[in-house]
């Protein structure tokens, strides 16, 4: 579709989980606003493995990040005020939006929790001047429902999405081809979709400090070192995008997990680790079916003597690789396990995302993209001939259910990959 036809919203909850609470203890009669003080949501602080899941924007003024430790942002601000999340009410605020968002257009995708697309295409004769309407929305969403928004629009989802991350809180914003020169250009590169950590200083060592930089720079040379990687986001830096809006009105899952009770004690790291390789099969090949992406992810374990505890990490880009999530689970029981023997384990990824623009994304690393089709193979073989019928070479002699991280004494068909 011409992108010049289109006309696409994205609406972005500003600090959602702290505007939703801060929206809910008001209507249940508290005097101060969460979103007036030092504050965010977060885990439980007993633990120093709590992370920020929310910030106001007086803690985001001490320096405080969403995804860092609790513990590390109560010492840059002493009087910080922490609130445990309530996802149930958050699910709820979110489809409270998407239920007033309906009476606008019925074309509609949910990407997050906390953001939506609307498509508007050929409704021209319905609302003449899209910048009212963006603000009709906004206010209402406001006078409704008691939180803010932030409207980015543009004819196509990542003109717009880009354009909803400019100036926050409570801001219409547009960013239309004609404005990527003097709006998008002049932004650092590593604002851009998805310009990560790893990615960065490559661009950086090509004189590629903005988005204009990359936009403008060589297509064959940005091809020959970042492959299909360095397309993607030089066809972002230019604006070019044309995934559609695909309609879904609910959020379809929240997390997704697999754990195992092991009929064993489990006293070594090697086999820890195989074990969390055998939960995240099932977790990534069900995130992928899923068409989603994770941002959180979370291992949970049991000692012998019943003594639970769990640690997790927030995702600096969406994923949904196989072995990626594999080595941050990894690393999160390297960090947490404290040498008891266990006997059971379990992981679970959440804030998902649907993986429109996840594509450039897992490429930081040359080898991802190469995973990725493995886990697509994958995939493939275990939908038609079951779960058990391609294991990777690690489990072959392990005694381990690839799958499932128990006990399994079958010969299955092994595909040589091991993480």
């Amino acid at each position: 579709m011409n992108d010049k036809k289109r006309i696409i919203f994205h609406i972005d909850v500003n600090s959602a989980f702290l505007s939703w609470e801060a929206a809910y203890r008001l209507q249940q009669g508290e005097k101060i606003d969460l979103r007036e003080i030092p504050s965010v949501v977060g885990g439980s602080e007993e633990s120093r493995h709590g992370i920020v899941l929310a910030k106001s924007i007086l803690a985001k003024n001490h320096k405080i990040k969403t995804g860092e430790p609790l513990f590390t942002a109560r010492q840059k601000c002493p009087e910080l005020v922490v609130v445990p999340p309530r996802h149930n009410l958050y699910l709820q605020c979110s489809d409270s939006l998407v239920e007033l968002l309906k009476d606008y257009t019925p074309v509609i995708q949910r990407y997050s929790i906390d953001e939506c697309f609307l498509d508007f295409t050929n409704m021209e004769h319905i609302y003449p001047d899209i910048i009212k309407l963006a603000n009709d929305i906004k206010e209402r969403v406001k006078r409704k429902l008691g939180f803010t928004v932030n409207i980015g629009i543009s004819n196509n989802k990542l003109l717009a999405k880009m354009a909803s991350d400019f100036l926050k809180p409570d801001k219409v914003h547009t960013l239309f081809p004609k404005e990527i020169k003097s709006k998008m250009w002049p932004l650092p590169v590593e604002d851009l979709f998805f310009v990560g950590r790893a990615t960065l200083p490559k661009l950086n060592k090509l004189n590629i400090f903005t988005i204009g930089d990359l936009a403008n720079y060589d297509l064959n040379i940005i091809k020959n070192i970042f492959k299909s990687h360095g397309v993607m986001i030089w066809n972002y830096a230019n604006g070019v995008d044309d995934s559609e809006v695909r309609k879904s009105n609910r959020v379809e899952v929240k997390s997704i997990g697999n754990s195992t009770t092991l009929p064993f004690d489990v006293k070594d790291k090697e086999t820890a680790h195989k074990i969390l390789l055998s939960l995240v099969e099932t977790v990534g090949m069900r995130l992928r079916k899923s068409q989603n992406c994770c941002k959180l992810v979370s291992i949970y374990l049991r000692d012998s003597d019943f003594i639970s505890y769990s640690h997790q990490i927030k995702l600096y880009c969406s994923m949904d690789s196989t072995k990626v999530i594999a080595r941050i689970c990894f690393q999160l029981f390297d960090e947490r396990w404290k040498y008891r023997p266990l006997r059971s384990m379990g992981v679970s990824v959440s804030e998902l995302c649907n993986n429109d623009f996840f594509q450039a994304s897992i490429f930081d690393d040359p080898n991802l993209e190469k995973n990725r089709s493995i886990d697509n193979v994958m995939d493939i073989i275990r939908s038609k001939y079951g779960n058990n019928s391609i294991i990777r070479g690690t489990f072959l002699h392990s005694g381990l259910h690839p799958t499932t991280g128990g006990i399994e004494s079958e010969n299955y068909p092994v595909m040589s990959s091991i993480l």
